[in-house]
């Protein structure tokens, strides 16, 4: 089976790499790729075929990794060259499959997935929905595909957008998170170095934790909170600035724009 990249950003190379160490030949792989440079480094690095948008279309599976704001830009170029049979997976924001068929043939499959940044050190988590013309064999296409750089669940497509806001987005609410962390560990007196360290292997430290023993965060949280001790004040404080509803309320932002970003498919 042929694989296509369509679209070779961080997350399109992060694919190509995750494939490769997965034990995919590089002979199967193409790239879609127009800017020379890029194109040679791509060659260079993995030894795939690197080649224009249209070349890359005739592959038996296509995977667009192309921002939402140039998908129709894409779809009109490479629609021509698909053929019913084909499995297309998107990786764009926002974009329903319902929209994608609109611009394909009749018969290609389109797999949406939301992936997300850790995929870059094989831990990503990346969420899965079927088209009207997708079947089985091309979901567990899909699944196959995405497992190299880490975690796949399916999900009805209604849930894509807050898949999006949770998963898609969540890297970036974490590291805000340190972010706050290490400044205040700063403020406190240590050295910017020192409390680096020390957030971010709490973060790790915790993430495996949860991971591990499969407890509800809750239970884990309450583990840490003695009464009357220092994380219970400081817990107070996080519930007297409302950060659980402002999470939440953020969330529902991304949520909308995930939404919004449909529309920009005619």
């Amino acid at each position: 089976m042929t694989v296509a990249i369509i679209g070779a950003g961080v997350m399109g190379e992060t694919l190509l790499s995750g494939l490769i160490r997965g034990g995919r030949d590089a002979a199967d792989l193409v790239v879609g790729e127009k800017r020379v440079e890029r194109a040679e480094e791509l060659r260079e690095k993995y030894g795939v075929t690197v080649a224009g948008n249209v070349e890359a279309a005739a592959a038996d599976t296509v995977l667009l990794i192309v921002k939402p704001q140039d998908m129709t830009e894409v779809l009109i170029e490479i629609a021509p060259h698909l053929r019913a049979g084909q499995l297309l997976v998107s990786l764009a924001a926002g974009i329903t499959t319902a929209a994608i068929e609109r611009h394909i043939p009749a018969g290609v499959a389109v797999v949406r997935v939301m992936p997300n940044t850790p995929a870059l050190v094989d831990e990503g988590m990346a969420a899965i929905s079927p088209g009207s013309h997708c079947d089985e064999e091309h979901l567990a296409t899909a699944e196959s595909l995405l497992a190299a750089t880490g975690r796949v669940v399916r999900v009805p497509e209604k849930q894509q957008d807050a898949v999006t806001a949770i998963s898609g987005s969540g890297p970036a609410y974490l590291f805000f998170v340190v972010e706050a962390m290490i400044e205040a560990g700063v403020h406190l007196g240590l050295p910017r170095t020192t409390a680096s360290e020390l957030v971010v292997q709490t973060v790790v430290g915790s993430a495996k934790l949860l991971r591990e023993t499969g407890e509800h965060p809750t239970v884990l949280r309450e583990q840490v909170t003695s009464p009357g001790g220092t994380t219970a004040a400081a817990i107070r404080e996080l519930e007297d600035h409302k950060v659980r509803a402002a999470f939440i309320t953020a969330m529902e932002a991304a949520r909308d724009r995930s939404q919004s970003l449909a529309a920009g498919l005619e």
